[in-house]
């Protein structure tokens, strides 16, 4: 039996990179597009203005950041559009008809979204390299808060797809949560310039913590304790995760 849950696992995730790869025009290239005018207009023409952030070059502060945010809106939006698409489609109905536990369903989606995060982010990181040197603290860093991060942002994909009814409720959470709370997450500033009644509530925003602890593995500088980023980032896991799997086990939001 565990054969055949590693067969399926195997098969939804498998399915959920052709999926993204096969559109990779879509999927893919805007990122990369994306970032590369953030690189020229944040970084060249303003960080030429700014000067040094935590003395380091603006340019090479922000490449993070960017890296992250981006990460976080692929990954999301990955399982989002997939899960909610099958879902609209009635596919999932042979998903939930097959012997497949609840847990491979979610694993197998979220793997696909962490794979295209993946992904993009190092599109992005290879494109950051024609405007700035690769700056590395500690790989063993950088790798698991994207994986964390990637996962996290992929289980909150497949908490939104499950509670969508229509495909505009599949741009609600990203326009009007997701976006804001990623550009005031420190991408492109340190949260030392704030007040210290902003830095208070900039530190309720938990994508602070994230894009904190990535540049901590790039550069060895965080707004945050590095403890701080990997306990919201695991209790974050654990809540959506145990979200999900109730919604998808009692059949919860399965049909729009």
């Amino acid at each position: 039996m565990t054969y055949l849950y590693w067969v399926a696992l195997q098969s939804i995730w498998i399915k959920e990179i052709h999926r993204f790869l096969r559109i990779w025009i879509q999927t893919l290239v805007p990122p990369g597009i994306i970032m590369t005018l953030y690189f020229i207009i944040f970084g060249q023409l303003i960080g030429s203005r700014i000067g040094d952030m935590n003395n380091f070059n603006y340019m090479t502060f922000i490449v993070p950041g960017l890296i992250m945010m981006t990460v976080i809106t692929n990954s999301y939006s990955n399982v989002a559009s997939s899960f909610f698409s099958a879902k609209f489609q009635r596919n999932i109905e042979e998903l939930l008809v097959a012997p497949v536990p609840s847990h491979i369903l979610i694993i197998g989606y979220v793997g696909g979204g962490v794979t295209r995060g993946i992904f993009a982010g190092i599109l992005v990181t290879i494109i950051s390299l024609f405007f700035v040197p690769l700056h590395i603290y500690s790989w063993w860093i950088i790798f698991l808060t994207l994986l964390l991060t990637a996962t996290l942002f992929s289980l909150a994909g497949l908490i939104n797809a499950l509670c969508a009814t229509t495909f505009d409720d599949i741009s609600l959470i990203p326009t009007f949560i997701l976006t804001p709370l990623t550009y005031l997450g420190g991408v492109f500033y340190t949260l030392t310039l704030l007040s210290p009644f902003w830095q208070k509530i900039s530190k309720l925003n938990p994508i602070v913590y994230m894009i904190s602890g990535f540049r901590y593995g790039f550069l060895g500088i965080s707004d945050v304790p590095l403890i701080f980023t990997m306990i919201v980032l695991v209790l974050s896991i654990i809540v959506c995760y145990s979200l999900a799997w109730y919604m998808i086990k009692h059949g919860k939001g399965l049909w729009s």
